[in-house]
This record gives C-alpha cells, structure tokens and sequence, in this order.
C-alpha cells in the first residue's frame, strides 16, 4: 500500500487543521493505522492510532483532547483532526499501516509508511 499524508500548513496557536492520508490498494479497509510525526532534531513520536475497524486504539497524552484520528474505508482516507494546536505541535507528520495489529505507539512494528505533511503552528 502507497500512503501519501496531506493538508498541513501554517496555523496560529489555537487554531486547527484536519490532517488526511490517502492510501491506495484495496487492503487499506483491513490494516491498523497510525499517525506520528517529527519535530526538528528530535524522533519521530507516536500521535494516534486506530483499529481496522476504526474503533480509537490508542491517543498520545501531549494530544490527548486535542486530536481526533479517524478513517474513511470507502474513500481510502485516513484522518487526524488537531484542535487547539500548540506550538510544540510543529512537526512533519506521517501516516502508518500494519497489516495486523501489534502495539500501535511503536513505530518499528507498522509496515507501511508514507510521506509526511508539515505543520507549522505559530505562537
């Protein structure tokens, strides 16, 4: 499966963004999905996940009530709806895939990763 993040930008603090993730193959309905993203000099860090059923698996505390992940089977569509950013949000982020689910906050156990998006939030 080819993931491809969009819809970053530049924001003001408070403001918020809806992050989608295009994914292509017929196998996106069955897989795990998982926002994380990248701050400048720091590692990549785990935001969100949810199940191929698309019930929330799992919300990192920095985001927790901030951020909603969802998913839209029909479309292939893998979303990440951030409130009330900070900027300690500035980040690129990225979307994951497992082809079965195994413990969604670490990065080495998804399968798929696509190209990030860019969030820029100005205080």
């Amino acid at each position: 499966v080819q993931l491809q993040a969009f819809g970053g930008g530049l924001v003001q603090a408070g403001g918020s963004l809806r992050l989608s993730c295009a994914a292509s193959g017929r196998a996106f309905s069955s897989y795990a999905m998982g926002w994380f993203r990248q701050a400048p000099e720091k590692a990549r860090e785990f935001v969100a996940a949810i199940t191929w059923k698309g019930g929330v698996d799992n919300v990192a505390d920095s985001v927790k009530g901030r951020a909603t992940i969802s998913r839209d089977t029909a479309k292939n569509i893998l979303y990440l709806q951030m409130n009330n950013l900070k900027p300690e949000d500035t980040a690129v982020y990225y979307c994951n895939a497992q082809i079965r689910r195994r413990a969604p906050i670490k990065l080495k156990t998804y399968d798929f990763w696509g190209e990030g998006t860019e969030v820029t939030v100005s205080s």
